[in-house]
């Protein structure tokens, strides 16, 4: 039905009645000249119905009534209605496609079909039999045409309406998985700067204790920095407070570790893997252990978050392969895997939100993700900077693969599980 909803398209209105005048007047020049030439009244209410219907093309419950009005005068007058005919049926199409009230297209048809009748008063009955069926014509077709036509429109219209609502619903999932990721970033980093601030306070206040002789100046220094430790800790408790879940519940996942414990980390998150089912081959470089906390929390959730990635799609006949590397103070991670096998009935939990959230964490450190197809399987790496962030604002996100609110594609195949 493309075609039909533009050959009636509002806009085209005028170029409609242009069409159907010109059609009109090849009638009275060439059709009706095989029976008798058009009569001087014929030629005068077919002009005005003409004119009528360019005259009120935009208004198409006026164009009704008055085309109505010309055929009542023309089966009065004429032998040949067939203009005026034609123009009150064409009105009528027009009026249903366009009319806001369903009300107003019956009783437009109810009008036409009155002044059709007013014609077939005291005839035969035959001759009342034949005018009535031709209302199928004159009045039936338009009707059912423009009907077809305007559920035509508002199908299309629920349609489109739909995909942008759904257009929506991605995006605001994608914007509220972004502010959850980044909400668990944000106490992720609090933790760690609280635990290092709360440590110096704490190490401050010791000394100031043990050493009682010391110059008065240096004291007053210990109590600066005791005071100012304490304020910083005071801060930062007050602005994590609305990061934080209402209830006060938190995922064990969200807690900070210390760098050197990372190694050990990424060992259990390889052994979760390992016990759903996932044949994994891990080479994590030692010197993760001394990476600062913020690269060191971020390697191990973007590791879990892979190899759960790996379990859920990729299977349990899969094999996969965790990189992590240090060159020149920069991390270079990746998780890659073969794509074999169906999904297993567990996986190892997660943390964050997928891609969406793998995203997040590379690029609030300065790095790019990289995640798609590589042969059977799949790939996702990065390389974490050693140097932190620009200060200027957030990173620029780069050219990147498709959107990770998408599904992740996967090799057809029988053993090519659609991504959660």
């Amino acid at each position: 039905m493309g075609w039909v909803g533009r050959l009636f398209d509002a806009r085209d209105t005028l170029a409609r009645m242009l069409l159907l005048d010109l059609s009109g007047l090849g009638y009275l020049v060439f059709g009706a000249q095989g029976h008798h030439a058009p009569t001087t009244t014929q030629w005068a209410l077919a002009l005005v119905a003409f004119a009528a219907a360019l005259l009120f093309h935009r208004r198409p419950l006026v164009n009704l009534v008055a085309q109505a009005v010309l055929l009542a005068v023309a089966f009065a007058l004429v032998d040949d209605t067939t203009i005026n005919q034609v123009g009150a049926s064409w009105a009528l199409l027009e009026l249903t496609m366009r009319a806001e009230r369903s009300r107003t297209i019956w009783l437009a048809a109810g009008l036409l079909v009155a002044v059709d009748l007013t014609d077939s008063i005291g005839d035969p009955v035959p001759r009342l039999l034949s005018g009535v069926f031709g209302l199928t014509v004159e009045v039936g077709m338009p009707l059912l045409l423009g009907l077809v036509i305007r559920t035509t429109r508002e199908l299309a219209r629920q349609a489109e309406e739909r995909a942008a609502a759904e257009q929506r619903r991605r995006e605001s999932e994608s914007r509220a998985a972004r502010a959850d990721e980044r909400s668990a970033i944000a106490r992720e980093l609090h933790d760690v700067v609280a635990h290092h601030v709360a440590s110096m306070v704490l190490r401050v206040g010791v000394a100031r204790h043990v050493l009682p002789d010391l110059d008065p100046r240096v004291g007053e220094v210990f109590d600066d920095v005791h005071g100012t430790g304490s304020a910083a800790l005071n801060d930062l408790r007050r602005l994590v407070a609305v990061l934080r879940d209402p209830d006060g519940v938190r995922d064990a996942a969200l807690t900070a570790i210390e760098p050197s414990a990372v190694p050990a980390a990424l060992d259990a998150a390889v052994d979760r893997a390992r016990q759903a089912g996932v044949t994994v081959e891990a080479d994590v470089d030692p010197a993760v252990g001394a990476l600062d906390a913020v690269r060191g929390q971020a390697v191990l959730r973007l590791t879990q978050e892979a190899l759960t990635n790996v379990a859920k799609h990729a299977g349990t006949a899969a094999r996969a392969r965790l990189t992590v590397a240090v060159v020149d103070g920069a991390v270079h991670w990746e998780v890659s895997d073969d794509g074999r096998g169906p999904a297993p009935a567990a996986a190892p939990a997660g943390g964050g939100h997928g891609l969406i959230g793998m995203r997040e964490r590379v690029e609030v450190l300065g790095g790019r993700l990289e995640a798609g197809p590589t042969g059977a399987g799949w790939r996702v790496r990065t390389v974490l900077p050693a140097g932190a962030p620009a200060a200027e604002g957030p990173p620029r996100s780069p050219a990147r693969p498709p959107d990770p609110a998408a599904p992740r594609p996967r090799p057809a195949g029988p053993h090519a599980p659609e991504p959660a």
